[in-house]
C-alpha cells in the first residue's frame, strides 16, 4: 500500500506505479485534509437544510425513484 500527502502547485499530477502493481487493480482517492474528521471523509451538505421542500407524498416518490434509479 501506498500513502503519498502532497500540496499540488497545479491542477494535474502524474503517478508512478511501483511494478508490482503493474497490472493489478488499483484505487485512488483524492480529498482535502480539511475534508476528513475522525479519519473519514466527510459528506457534503446536511439533509436537514431540505426539510419541508417536498411533501410527504412528493417525498415518498421521490425516495422510490431513487431506490429504483439505483
Amino acid at each position: 500500500m501506498m500513502k503519498i500527502k502532497l500540496i499540488p502547485t497545479s491542477n494535474s499530477i502524474v503517478l508512478s506505479v511501483p511494478d508490482n502493481y503493474v497490472g493489478k487493480e488499483l484505487e485512488v482517492l483524492i480529498y482535502a485534509q480539511d475534508e476528513v474528521i475522525d479519519g473519514k471523509v466527510k459528506k457534503s451538505g446536511n439533509a436537514a437544510q431540505y426539510k419541508g421542500l417536498f411533501t410527504k407524498e412528493e417525498g415518498e416518490r421521490f425516495h422510490q425513484y431513487l431506490k429504483d434509479s439505483k
